[in-house]
Order: structure tokens, then C-alpha cells, then sequence
């Protein structure tokens, strides 16, 4: 079973989606293990943002994910990082398919919704940014077998 790290972001907060998120990932059969909210900090966001320090949109990244209460999340289950991330469709909301969660609920390419890790290394990094592994859940899903 892989594990990958999802941020569902200030807007997503703010405009009442953190169920509608949780309730798609549930229902495609992904385990939550962790879960936690949370104001980032400005050392917490350029951490989190550190590859993207020195392009044009860092500033403007780091001041968006510290606007406002974010929640964070750890996922797990059979190719978890790439099903979260066809679940959430391109990152332009305007080009994210319907069905997916920025096609069907984003506005805008910044104001996207939700943040997924992009490979194992990415996954593994950030969940380790935001949880301890004391915080991680281990458990077994009375359903395991029909998701396999």
C-alpha cells in the first residue's frame, strides 16, 4: 500500500468543501490515516514551497497558503499518489475535467483547492513535514478485501 500526502487549501476551507474532499477519497477506497488543521506559518509555507523559492509565483504561493486554515492529510492505499492526483484534476481548474475535484468545485489556477503529492519522494517528504509518525494511523478497514 502506497501513502501520499494531500493540503486541502484556504479555499477549500473557506468555502466548506473539506467533507466533499474527504467523502471522494473515502469513496474511491483510499484510507485516511492522518488528518490535522492547521494556519501555516511563513517558515512552514516556504518549506513546503522550497523548490519553487526564486519563480515568479513563490511569493504569491507562500501568501495564498497562509491566508486562512488549511488541513492536511495522509491517504493510503494501492497506487494512492496517482489516483489522488487523477482525482484532482490538472491544476488549472479551468482545464480540469469534470469529475475531478478542481473541475467540478475550482475557480482558478491559484485558487485550486487541494494539493497532492507528485511521487514517493515528494509523498514521503511532506507527510514528514506536517505529521510524526506517532500522528499516522495504522488500522485495517473492515472492507479491505473488496479494495484490492
Amino acid at each position: 500500500m502506497e501513502r501520499t500526502f494531500v493540503m486541502i487549501k484556504p479555499d477549500g476551507v473557506g468555502r466548506g468543501l473539506v467533507g466533499e474532499c474527504l467523502r471522494r477519497y473515502e469513496n474511491r477506497g483510499l484510507k485516511l490515516i492522518a488528518l490535522k488543521m492547521q494556519q501555516l506559518s511563513s517558515e512552514q509555507a516556504e518549506r513546503h514551497y522550497g523548490e519553487h523559492k526564486g519563480k515568479s509565483f513563490y511569493e504569491e504561493l507562500v501568501a495564498f497558503i497562509t491566508s486562512g486554515p488549511t488541513v492536511q492529510l495522509v491517504l493510503e492505499g494501492k497506487d494512492a499518489i496517482a489516483q489522488v492526483r487523477k482525482m484532482h484534476g490538472a491544476t488549472n481548474c479551468l482545464d480540469a475535467a469534470v469529475g475531478t475535484i478542481r473541475g467540478d468545485l475550482g475557480l482558478s489556477n491559484q485558487k485550486n483547492l487541494v494539493h497532492a503529492s507528485d511521487g514517493p519522494e515528494t509523498a514521503q517528504r511532506e507527510i514528514a513535514l506536517y505529521f510524526t509518525e506517532d500522528e499516522i494511523v495504522s488500522y485495517e478497514l473492515p472492507v479491505a478485501s473488496w479494495l484490492q
